[in-house]
């Protein structure tokens, strides 16, 4: 299946763009580099399929079923291409291969209802859902498959077709996993394009494109709703988070360290739902600091497609400076690493995996997403303390508390301004239940029935009784 989408592709006017290998930071292949003008032909496509995908539930039920086989069967060659392209151990690439294709089959039969609408008037309502047309989907590089998947399995669950543009950091895997699925669809159903920008800005303001679901960062998120105005199309935005963990005063450190430490280091950091903070009790602080950089010291890094590694590389060498500058800025600014604090002497976009103390409160480090394998730990005297300092950031997307008493840890996650609080727990999400986050954490809701209803229009039919 590979050689039939990868080398040279005669089907884009823009030419083609390398691939890098985080683990060597060298190129390994490359990916077309379509011109933002052919939009309108991979468009108009998925809009003249739009009319029979959408006519025929039970087809596209069987459909997306076969689509999570057609996955399952090529698991081994998709996680090992995304790992390439990617940097994540080849064990993460395997669960994201397979969570990809379990939102396929958890979206296959949506059973869709039409409901009665009551009012005591003698008119009879009805509610239907009516499909919305081609939607955008825009995918970051930190999960291509398992982001792609939650975008477009329940856009083509309510009869949409779906346009997926990935990262160009990660397009490979991602055209591997089109190129399976839409085997089971019919043509035109969904399609995916490659290429740099200004290919996902044109995307995104596309006049065809009914709907743009976009993961990325805030900035990205603003101007893709910007583009999308244009035409009125609606807008999901998923765009990052700068995710508190509370520890409170009776907390078990060792019981939740590991739990801890691969809440905010899983994927290098590149989780937007990962812990990025950590607010512990003054008196319990340095031991915490001292669990989560043993496990720091002592966890393997090294290229994902070696056995060994636990932490693969950064995806990328921007996102390498950025965190290197992160560190940097907090160490001039009185910082001390416990573990890490650099960039590891070897080949590719490694970074050593660093937990900071003794950082301002105020240092972008704190106050910034840094997306990455670094976690600040800050002390707090006061429970009222911790959550304000926890809500302190423009961000809303998760957070969670931690301690030994689950009743009271409940009763202070819910005063945490985000949109999923966890209990002695972070990062854990059923394909049964919304995602979405507050202030500049995103727009709208993906996950479950809510996300499913999002590719949806409400349409309502009157008749009178007496008719």
């Amino acid at each position: 299946m590979a050689t039939q989408i990868r080398g040279r592709h005669p089907e884009t006017r823009g030419g083609h763009f390398p691939v890098v290998d985080p683990a060597t930071g060298e190129p390994f292949d490359e990916a077309p580099d379509r011109h933002p003008d052919d939009l309108d032909s991979v468009v108009g496509r998925a809009h003249t399929a739009w009319h029979d995908w959408r006519a025929d539930p039970a087809a596209r039920t069987a459909a997306l079923l076969a689509a999570a086989d057609a996955v399952e069967a090529a698991g081994p060659e998709l996680a090992t291409l995304l790992t390439r392209e990617q940097g994540k151990p080849l064990a993460e690439s395997h669960a994201e291969v397979a969570r990809t294709a379990a939102r396929l089959r958890h979206f296959a039969d949506p059973g869709i209802p039409t409901l009665p609408i009551t009012d005591g008037r003698p008119v009879r309502s009805e509610l239907r859902w009516r499909t919305l047309g081609p939607v955008a989907a825009i995918v970051p590089w930190n999960f291509p498959l398992q982001l792609a998947s939650a975008k477009f399995a329940p856009a083509l669950a309510a009869g949409n077709t779906v346009v997926l543009k990935p990262s160009p950091y990660t397009p490979l895997a991602t055209r591997l996993l089109a190129s399976v699925v839409s085997a089971a669809l019919p043509e035109g159903v969904l399609t995916v394009v490659t290429g740099r920008e200004p290919l996902g800005a044109r995307l995104a303001s596309h006049p065809g494109i009914s709907h743009v679901t976009f993961t990325g960062s805030a900035p990205t998120g603003r101007a893709v709703a910007r583009g999308a105005a244009a035409s009125l199309a609606r807008v999901t935005l998923e765009l990052g988070g700068n995710d508190a963990a509370v520890l409170l005063d009776d907390v078990d450190v060792e019981r939740i360290a590991d739990r801890l430490f691969w809440s905010a280091f899983r994927n290098c950091g590149q989780v937007c739902m990962a812990v990025k903070r950590v607010y512990a009790p003054t008196r319990i602080h340095s031991r915490v600091v001292e669990a989560l950089a043993h496990r720091a010291r002592t966890a393997v890094v090294g290229p994902g497609l070696e056995p060994a590694s636990r932490l693969g590389p950064l995806n990328n060498a921007a996102q390498l400076t950025r965190v290197e500058h992160l560190t940097a800025r907090a160490l001039a600014d009185g910082a001390r690493a416990a573990a890490g604090g650099h960039r590891l002497d070897r080949p590719g976009y490694f970074f050593a995996p660093t937990i900071l103390t003794g950082v301002p409160s105020d240092s972008p480090v704190v106050t910034e997403e840094q997306f990455g394998p670094v976690l600040p730990v800050l002390p707090y005297d006061s429970v009222d303390e911790a959550v304000d300092a926890a809500n302190g950031t423009r961000f809303g997307l998760g957070g969670s508390v931690w301690g030994t008493d689950a009743d009271r840890a409940e009763a202070v996650a819910g005063r945490l301004e985000c949109g999923t609080a966890w209990v002695n727990h972070h990062a854990e999400l059923s394909l049964a239940q919304p995602f979405a986050g507050v202030k500049d954490s995103g727009v709208g809701v993906a996950g479950g029935p809510w996300g499913l209803y999002g590719n949806l229009r409400p349409f309502v039919v009157h008749r009178l009784e007496e008719d």
